[in-house]
């Protein structure tokens, strides 16, 4: 299951984490962000203990959202060692998901 992250506890669970993180920027009002939250579980739950798999709430966390240039959504940045390595924007399938990811998982 993936992680809800926000401004307070984002360097902690994303920026110093050991393994890569998956970070899903999305909003409760975004219709593609939604459909894409089942894919987003399926990925966590596939690679448990190889890709940390984080949730944020782009209006819950603006200060977060807007430092990493965060316009559009849904946006997923893979961060490995505190740096962004991939970003991925908008609603893919599971699979050209996946092929992005590994290269770095």
């Amino acid at each position: 299951m993936s992680i809800e992250v926000n401004d307070a506890n984002f360097k902690q669970e994303v920026v110093d984490s050991d393994l890569p993180v998956l970070v899903d920027f999305w909003a409760q009002w975004c219709m593609p962000c939604r459909m894409l939250a089942p894919v987003i579980d399926e990925i966590s739950n596939e690679t448990e203990g190889k890709l940390k798999v984080c949730k944020l709430n782009v209006d819950e966390a603006r200060n977060t959202a807007s430092e990493y240039g965060i316009m559009s959504i849904p946006t997923m940045i893979l961060f490995k060692s505190g740096e962004v390595v991939e970003k991925i924007t908008g609603a893919l399938p599971k699979e050209q998901i996946m092929d992005k990811l590994s290269a770095h998982i």
